[in-house]
């Protein structure tokens, strides 16, 4: 009986030995995610702050003196040019203005006086009748009406710019803001604060500090050719992160460095037809520096910074083989890295599986966009 066991348990036995003589299936290379790089123009942006401010100011003063009768505007409201805005008491005005207007009427009848009796004089002087020294002394008195008359229609009319005065008007259109004086306030024409301001706010200016440095190496990079010059179009990042809804422009840059700060200005224009923007706002603008003719950009889930800081970046090569890569990276241009150094156009950066993915290990390569069909 014991033998009987035995025996059946044998072929089991050799059954095991024989299967624990197999060897492991052998697995295939690690699949990874690849993308091919490619040169292409790549505009350089930069964010530099600024300060918005108005594309035309005028403080309104008074050209005369007086008493503010009257406020003809609401303030903080949007006035136009030629808008009469005060009204100073204008009866001292008014009635200079009749004194010069009586004063040139008077002058002009002396004048017809003098040029009616000159006539006779000359008409007599032809018979002797009169001596040459009547004639001259009748000629000089027309010629001192004729003085006459020109110095009270100066006046008349000096009188008129001054009772014209009396009412003030806006000198350019835009938002003007409170008023200093109110009605009864004595205003004067040498006084050195404003009865308002107005301020143009659309369009409206954003003034951008730029570091001379900067300017100057791109000045130099435009020279050598690595880059070419940009568009002048810009845009605005709000107090709050958001993006401005307006694109502006850079209208020109100061040919002066700022001796204390080491900065460039650079003027842009942006519309602000919903006053949006107000003067003094503190705001960053996102401006295009130069395109780059032949930029690497990488997808930014294949570049990698180690505890230095240093990128790196994992590609495949023309073996199959993953190959680490110490790599220069400049900025961040959407979702994507602008590389300067380590990585060619044509290498197949791995994105996806770098976790698989170990330097001089064989994977097999697969392209996202494929992968994704």
């Amino acid at each position: 009986m014991l033998l009987r066991k035995t025996l059946l348990l044998m072929p089991a036995a050799a059954l095991t030995a024989c299967g624990g003589s197999q060897p492991p299936p052998q697995r295939g290379p690690a699949e990874v995610g690849v993308v091919t790089l490619r040169a292409e123009p790549v505009t350089m942006t930069t964010e530099l702050t600024g300060r918005t401010a108005a594309t035309a100011l005028s403080e309104v003063r008074p050209q005369v003196d007086g008493i503010i009768k009257q406020r003809l505007f609401e303030e903080g409201s949007i006035v136009r040019a030629g808008q009469p805005l005060y009204q100073i008491d204008a009866r001292l005005y008014a009635a200079t203005r009749n004194q010069a207007a009586a004063q040139l009427a008077s002058a002009r009848a002396a004048l017809v006086t003098a040029q009616a009796k000159l006539t006779r004089y000359r008409q007599l002087g032809d018979a002797d009748a009169v001596s040459k020294q009547d004639i001259d002394d009748a000629t000089a008195t027309v010629r001192q009406g004729q003085a006459n008359v020109n110095q009270y229609a100066a006046t008349l009319r000096i009188a008129d710019v001054n009772l014209g005065f009396t009412r003030v008007y806006a000198p350019i259109s835009g938002r003007i803001g409170r008023s200093t004086y109110t009605q009864g306030a004595l205003v004067t024409a040498s006084q050195a604060t404003a009865l308002a301001t107005i301020q143009r706010l659309d369009p409206i200016y954003v003034d951008i500090q730029q570091s001379s440095d900067a300017v100057l190496a791109l000045r130099e990079s435009l020279a050598q050719g690595d880059v070419l010059p940009a568009s002048t179009n810009v845009q605005l990042i709000l107090g709050n992160g958001r993006v401005y809804s307006q694109v502006g422009r850079i209208e020109f840059g100061e040919v002066t460095v700022d001796q204390d700060s080491g900065t460039v200005t650079l003027r842009a224009r942006f519309p602000n037809p919903n006053g949006v923007l107000l003067p003094g706002m503190f705001v960053r603008v996102r401006a295009p520096q130069a395109v780059l003719r032949g930029g690497i950009l990488a997808p930014q889930q294949g570049i990698t910074r180690d505890a230095r800081g240093n990128a790196a970046a994992l590609v495949v090569n023309a073996n199959g083989k993953v190959e680490q890569r110490k790599v220069t990276v400049t900025q961040a241009i959407g979702d994507k890295w602008l590389v300067t150094g380590g990585l060619n156009a044509g290498d197949r950066l791995i994105v996806e599986g770098t976790d698989k993915a170990q330097p001089g290990a064989q994977v097999k390569a697969v392209a996202i966009a494929a992968r994704g069909r």
